[in-house]
């Protein structure tokens, strides 16, 4: 049986009178962190002290969405019941989710950029191994370069088999290859950048989410990368598979199928313009003047 059973009152979906007392004035959230999580629940306390530390202090409005993506533990009922004294803490679940499973990262994302309301979309994953004492100087950076999203960058920090650095390099080199990306840590979830961005990326397709800065920059963006910090995982298990091969295989599949996406790709930028339109009392005013002034015109000749 669970530590933390779901408590019923709590545990339901958001009604128009709850959505409606969330809205806040336009411009007054300037930031939202999202941050997928599937069987997180021993690091939610955690993750919501640390992102408050970070964002709290910002003099903005702020807000911290975590996506509970299918859970099968209470992670759902701990970010619950952290947000009761927590205000700018908000529970999205996705609801379609594969039995015992969740719908993915790239999906998750999806459904938590449509309900963030901040200018500004940050996003990290939920298990601690992003540190969110690097949000304020992502966005210290995207404005100090005008830049359009900051790519954190783990590189340099973490501790990787040789095994796996050198299918890092070799992963690398097909995506500059193939996609002329130049991002050195695609794989690293944090990241800060524009609304705008968040809601042009193609996430309801499965593992858009290790695209997101290359298609940012595909789609006429500046993307600026930052060295962050890289912790191990505290608690809980990684949700990736541990071989090469069946890691290496899908990530060639996705690059081919996101280069064929970009080369499919069409500007969709448009204006709309207006014609003058002239009244039909306008039309009668012209029409029962014209004769006068032609008089007048007449006379003074």
């Amino acid at each position: 049986m669970s530590r933390f059973p779901q408590p019923a009152p709590l545990q339901r979906a958001a009604t128009a009178a709850d959505w409606q007392a969330l809205e806040e004035p336009r411009g007054a959230i300037e930031l939202s962190v999202v941050a997928p999580a599937h069987n997180e629940e021993a690091n939610i306390a955690n993750l919501v002290d640390e992102v408050g530390k970070a964002i709290l202090g910002l003099g903005v409005g702020v807000e911290f969405l975590i996506v509970d993506d299918g859970s099968t533990d209470s992670t759902r009922a701990r970010v619950l019941e952290v947000a009761a004294t927590r205000p700018w803490l908000r529970c999205v679940a996705m609801s379609k989710t594969p039995p015992g499973r969740g719908c993915g990262q790239s999906a998750a994302f999806h459904a938590g950029f449509r309900a963030a309301r901040g200018r500004l979309i940050a996003t990290l994953d939920a298990d601690l191994q992003n540190d969110p004492a690097d949000l304020p100087v992502m966005l210290n950076l995207l404005r100090e370069t005008n830049a359009d999203m900051v790519q954190g960058d783990r590189s340099h920090a973490r501790k990787d088999s040789a095994v796996r650095r050198i299918g890092s390099i070799v992963g690398r080199k097909f995506r500059l290859w193939l996609l002329d990306d130049t991002i050195r840590d695609t794989g690293c979830s944090l990241r800060v950048m524009k609304r705008e961005i968040a809601l042009s990326l193609p996430l309801e397709f499965r593992g858009m989410h290790r695209f997101i800065p290359v298609t940012a920059r595909h789609l006429g963006y500046t993307v600026a990368e930052h060295k962050v910090n890289h912790r191990p995982r505290h608690a809980g298990e990684t949700k990736y598979g541990m071989g090469i091969l069946p890691r290496a295989l899908p990530g060639l599949i996705d690059l081919l199928v996101v280069r064929y996406m970009r080369n499919r790709r069409r500007a969709t930028e448009n204006a709309e313009f207006m014609a003058e339109i002239v009244t039909a009392l306008g039309a009668e005013e012209a029409r029962a003047e014209a004769p006068a002034e032609r008089v007048r015109e007449g006379t003074g000749a």
